[in-house]
């Protein structure tokens, strides 16, 4: 049961999105003033995990097309770093002033590395995706010399949804409705998923 004045199509955007964010922020332990960096920040679940991150009380930067970024800041991005970046280490070291405490991917490919070089001595990596791909070239120098954590977030555990519910309920967390269609132009709805222009996620409607 949830206690909302949101629409039934914002209340669509919460429940994968969300609680995978969850998950993924979870398994890192993220604390107070702690600095994150989001590879794939403006989809929904990287949308979410800015907030989540936020509401730790953490410094979030995320990665993401420049023409997003003024979105990823009104959600509480402190920095956004485009994803074509050429060199991606050296900007998330500037953005955060040293390496960062915590990763999260959903992204992977040619970007795995430079997330996992940005991570300071005991840092910690999350991640539930790999779009850009899911094999990469792995420096294991970098996990054993720096005693670093890395974790799949995939099995959410129980509970998860009912603090995001909570938090809804609160007011703390922001729907992330791009585009609402009419079950009849799914195919419309595809093609602007597939587009990636949208901050947050498109919904469809019966």
């Amino acid at each position: 049961k949830l206690e909302s004045d949101l629409t039934d199509a914002e209340l669509a955007t919460f429940p994968c999105a969300y609680t995978t964010a969850e998950n993924l922020v979870a398994r890192t332990n993220l604390q107070p003033g702690e600095t994150v960096v989001m590879a794939g920040a403006s989809g929904g679940v990287g949308s979410g995990a800015i907030q989540l991150s936020r509401l730790r009380g953490a410094r979030v930067i995320g990665i993401a097309a420049t023409s997003k970024a003024e979105h990823l800041k009104a959600l509480g991005a402190d920095v956004v770093i485009d994803r074509n970046e050429p060199n991606l280490e050296e900007a998330i070291r500037e953005a955060a002033r040293g390496p960062v405490d915590v990763a999260l991917d959903v992204v992977g490919g040619a970007g795995f590395m430079p997330l996992i070089n940005a991570l300071r001595q005991g840092g910690r990596y999350s991640t539930s995706g790999s779009i850009a791909g899911p094999m990469v070239d792995f420096d294991l120098r970098q996990l054993i010399y720096k005693d670093l954590q890395l974790t799949g977030a995939t099995i959410v555990p129980p509970g998860t949804m009912k603090r995001i519910v909570g938090l809804i309920e609160q007011g703390l967390l922001k729907p992330l409705l791009a585009e609402s269609f009419p079950l009849k132009d799914l195919g419309k709805a595809q093609e602007a998923f597939l587009e990636k222009k949208h901050v947050g996620n498109i919904v469809v409607t019966i």
